[in-house]
């Protein structure tokens, strides 16, 4: 019965100090584990524990005469700045032929690449370049986290002390609990991670066609062109005929038969 009562005790005490993580009124050991983030340190730097946590993103869309040579321009750059292409697209119509790259690259190396595929340029049809702080958000998920992890360690000592089989049970539901939870701010500290590491660079550029060859093509070559067209375009009106044919020649039945009937009536 003792140890019950010493059970329920510190269940008791562990659900307290998980729902009073962040407060003025926390023990010394869990304070340690959130000092980055405890509201009742309003003097501390941050920043001398935490650097700034920074995701970089950019797109960029522009005209080039030569796609062939801006592609090789933009992966030397990708080269040396240690990118990598994570999409790469290629689209045509009537008027353009359109590329399209998404870029990772080291956010160390971010300005540098810009620079450097920015040469060359004579002007951005659009140039969108952001910086979004989230070291707030870095800061409150680790304290998180390890608050969690100090919850399971402390959950795990308890359990070796269990010895009843309902009590044993019930506290591995606790740990697993907790364990989902650790692994969900790991999942989503790994993904803030990955976007401060490396920033994304989506690049657009395009050439336009439709003018420049009009002036290659001659106007005998254009009315050449046009005929070409024009028998292109019977052939097919012709092979639409032959693909209903059944309908024309029903059609061709009833207007007989339509007409033979009036002229008798008329008679």
């Amino acid at each position: 019965m003792r140890q019950f009562f010493l059970l329920f005790f510190a269940v008791l005490t562990l659900s307290s100090c998980e729902k009073q993580v962040g407060s003025a009124d926390v023990s010394n050991d869990a304070v340690s584990e959130i000092r980055v983030s405890s509201p009742s340190q309003p003097n501390e730097d941050k920043n001398d524990v935490i650097s700034q946590k920074i995701i970089k993103e950019a797109y960029l869309k522009f005209e080039t005469d030569d796609l062939e040579s801006t592609y090789n321009q933009i992966k030397t750059a990708i080269t040396a700045n240690k990118a990598s292409v994570q999409s790469d697209s290629q689209e045509k119509d009537y008027r353009t032929i359109t590329r399209r790259l998404t870029i990772r690259i080291p956010s160390q190396n971010f300005d540098a690449f810009l620079e450097s595929i920015s040469k060359g340029v004579s002007y951005f049809d659009e140039k969108n370049i952001s910086s979004q702080n989230v070291t707030e958000e870095y800061i409150d998920l680790t304290s998180r986290l390890n608050t969690k992890r100090k919850l399971e360690e402390r959950y795990i000592e308890i359990l070796k002390k269990a010895t009843k089989v309902s009590e044993i049970l019930e506290i591995e539901k606790q740990i697993s609990a907790i364990r989902e939870e650790i692994e969900a701010k790991q999942g989503q500290l790994k993904y803030l991670e990955s976007r401060v590491s490396e920033s994304t660079v989506t690049i657009e550029f395009y050439k336009t066609i439709a003018q420049k060859e009009g002036v290659k093509i001659s106007y005998g070559s254009k009315i050449w062109n046009s005929i070409q067209s024009g028998f292109f375009s019977l052939s097919d009106f012709l092979l639409s005929l032959i693909s209903v044919w059944p309908f024309i020649i029903l059609i061709c039945v009833l207007a007989y038969f339509i007409r033979k009937r009036f002229k008798r009536k008329k008679i």
